[in-house]
């Protein structure tokens, strides 16, 4: 009788998945497919801050520090962004949601700092001192 090596053993035990690849039924039979609703909604928020650059920039001047940044990040970005990807409308509809946002948050924290959190920094309280 011969006995096995482990080299042999391990070969004639090894599966079909044992040579590094996935083991079956792990990978997904279609790639997940984009939102395009969330896309178009990213470009239109894209496109807003594009405006708001621009309207910084001015404000900061092209020849400062600053400016400069600000120019790359438009120029970066300023490509991505097709002429009209900014509608008034979408425009109106972006602030209310912010403006929703934003009150959601400060209801938050409010809730929080009622709830004793988030009251001051640290030893701030009313034996420090």
């Amino acid at each position: 009788m011969v006995d096995p090596t482990p080299a042999a053993a391990g070969a004639a035990g090894a599966g079909p998945g044992a040579q590094g690849a996935p083991p079956t039924g792990t990978t997904p039979a279609t790639a997940p497919t984009q939102n395009r609703g969330f896309q178009a909604a990213g470009l239109q928020q894209v496109g807003m801050a594009v405006k708001l650059l621009e309207s910084a920039l001015a404000k900061v001047g092209a020849t400062s520090p600053i400016g400069d940044a600000v120019m790359k990040a438009l120029n970066g970005l300023a490509k991505h962004i097709p002429p009209g990807t900014v509608s008034p409308a979408g425009e109106q509809n972006e602030i209310q949601n912010m403006a929703m946002r934003n009150v959601q948050q400060q209801g938050q924290v409010a809730a929080m700092r009622g709830a004793g959190g988030g009251g001051g920094p640290p030893g701030a309280g009313a034996g420090a001192g």
